[in-house]
């Protein structure tokens, strides 16, 4: 039996969605400086009220590739960004591109440690991050190799009523950085561009690295992803193949963000490079999402399941038009069919055409490589593979393929695989393999099945993980911070179901000897634990046992734990349907 390949689903299907796609071969400054010529006027994206032209996009990413040059960044060095959807993120992501560097993207809510993590394992000379990440960087910037901080600030890119404004209120929370901080200040930096006259253009091919984002393989252990300019393009053209209803000046609310590759692949590059208009949301709400919405009158919408189950909690919903859209779709987790059923009578109910289109994708090939067609769905499947993308089911680690409707490990294949894990030889082994048909699959560690019709239905991960308002969690890592410190013997870290996040982090500890069960003692784990774990990825609760649950191999039995969670919820609901 032949691996399916969306090639022919979406072409027969759709009709007007080529078999092949013939992909550019430049890089992602080169394809967005395409479009720039093209539609020179348009605007390319806005934010919070401010438009900002292709033309004047493609003039502030050279003067920011001129000051990057100025400052030393050199072909194939690494410049990490830890920031939200933002202007001067935008700019900088491209400038790095255009002097031939590698960008580094970072969660700028991550601790410290992780950032050290993050800017050592990526070897990085130079980061950009916003002046209320100032400390954070700061303090762990001597254990690295940075040379340069660039600090940027969100009124920097505010209209003048609207800075007004900003700095009553949000700009008054930020801590002042001290005026001798060693770090160069957004204006500064990119005056700087006028000591570079020339050869500040790094020519880069299709198959150079361009973008470093993290995830945790196929161990749960933090590793940075090498993706190349050909995984961005690609993307983007095969987003708009399967969107034959795109037109250049739709807009796509961007609020998915820019260290994610669903936020950064689909809302930001495939529009750049395609001739969207992107509404960046630097500070994503479920309120400032549905007021952006309403307001700008957006075509396109992506989010994660827990955006939408907010957004149908919402009061300010009430009466709405939402008419102009044209796509919504979901990713970064499961889409329940019951909350698919939700959202789409909320579309239907506030005048959308469309219903919710579910996709799946991994970070190891960019972000989504499947989505449900616009015409048709199957219930709880997540679409047919994108044009030259190929998807199979194989009996878990091996490469033997199952019949159509057994389940099995999904395997990805097409032109938006990843390079490699960055330092990491063997597990890009284990992920990346070479079959007899030629092509490189990406052992995804992701349970599913497919239909006759090409049709692929995601069943679970069979690598240990927690999937929390769409970020990926990985236990072992949260379990290794909790056992270093001095009060706990012992601990495991479960997801539990939750309405919102869809799972939240719950750990359970056993106590090292003669350590009292207190909420002093929980009081100074959890604080342990803030150094070093994101906020999105922190314990809502810290669980008392005095043994784990063990298997027959002594290990422990996470999924016990998991099982009284969901007895418990159940037991909770029965007493409230009474």
């Amino acid at each position: 039996m032949t691996a399916i390949t969306a090639k022919t689903p979406w072409a027969s299907s759709m009709g007007d969605v080529p078999m092949h796609l013939t992909y550019f071969e430049g890089s992602m400054f080169e394809a967005v400086e395409a479009i720039a010529e093209k539609y020179p006027n348009n605007v390319a994206f806005d934010f919070m009220g401010k438009s900002t032209t292709y033309k004047k996009l493609v003039q502030e990413v050279e003067t920011c590739a001129k000051a990057l040059k100025t400052i030393g960044v050199r072909e194939g060095d690494r410049v990490t960004i830890a920031m939200p959807n933002c202007p001067q993120a935008i700019y900088l992501f491209y400038a790095v591109n255009l002097v031939g560097g590698i960008a580094n993207m970072v969660h700028p809510l991550s601790a410290e440690k992780e950032i050290e993590f993050y800017l050592n394992e990526s070897e990085s000379v130079t980061a950009i991050t916003l002046d209320q990440f100032y400390n954070k960087f700061e303090s762990v910037r001597k254990n690295t190799k940075v040379v340069n901080i660039i600090i940027a600030s969100i009124k920097d890119a505010l209209a003048q009523p609207i800075k007004a404004g900003y700095m009553l209120t949000q700009g008054r929370k930020i801590e002042k950085i001290p005026e001798d901080a060693p770090v160069i200040r957004w204006k500064d930096f990119m005056r700087l561009s006028r000591c570079c006259f020339y050869d500040y253009k790094v020519k880069r091919t299709g198959s150079d690295p361009a973008v470093i984002l993290y995830s945790g393989g196929t161990t749960g252990t933090t590793k940075g992803i090498v993706l190349t300019n050909r995984n961005f393009n690609a993307l983007g053209q095969q987003v708009i193949a399967a969107n034959p209803m795109f037109r250049p000046g739709d807009k796509m609310l961007a609020a998915m963000p820019i260290f994610h590759g669903f936020g950064l692949g689909v809302c930001i590059h495939t529009m750049l490079t395609q001739g969207g208009r992107c509404i960046l949301v630097p500070r994503f709400t479920p309120k400032s999402y549905a007021k952006d919405l309403v307001k700008e009158r957006c075509n396109f919408i992506a989010g994660v399941p827990t955006l939408y189950e907010a957004l149908l909690r919402l009061p300010d919903m009430e009466g709405k038009d939402l008419s102009c859209l044209k796509g919504v779709f979901s990713g970064g987790d499961s889409l329940s069919v019951e909350l698919k059923k939700k959202l789409d009578k909320f579309l239907y109910d506030h005048n959308a055409t469309v219903q919710v289109r579910e996709g799946y994708g991994t970070t190891e090939t960019v972000t989504a490589c499947c989505l449900t067609p616009s015409h048709m769905h199957k219930e709880g499947s997540i679409g047919l593979p994108f044009p030259d993308t190929y998807i199979k089911i194989v009996k878990p680690g091996t490469d033997e393929e199952l019949p159509y409707g057994e389940e099995g490990e999904i395997l990805l294949a097409g032109p938006t695989v990843m390079q490699e894990y960055m330092h990491h030889p063997e597990e890009t082994a284990k992920a990346l393999r070479t079959h007899a048909d030629g092509l490189t699959w990406v052992y995804t560690g992701d349970l599913g099945t497919m239909d006759n019709q090409g049709f692929v239905y995601f069943r679970g991960r069979a690598k240990r993980m927690i999937v929390t308002s769409g970020y990926n969690v990985y236990p072992a890592q949260i379990e290794n911070i909790l056992d270093a410190h001095e009060f706990v013997q012992m601990s495991c870290v479960i997801g539990v179901p939750d309405s919102y996040k869809m799972q939240k982090v719950k750990a359970f500890v056993k106590l090292a000897p003669g350590v009292e069960k207190s909420d002093a003692t929980k009081k100074a784990i959890l604080e342990h634990c803030r150094k070093y774990v994101a906020k999105y990825a922190m314990p809502y609760d810290i669980e008392f046992r005095d043994e784990m649950p063990k298997t027959l191999v002594g290990k422990v039995a996470y999924r016990v734990l998991e099982e009284e969670e969901l007895e418990k919820l159940r037991e909770a609901e029965a007493v409230e349907s009474k």
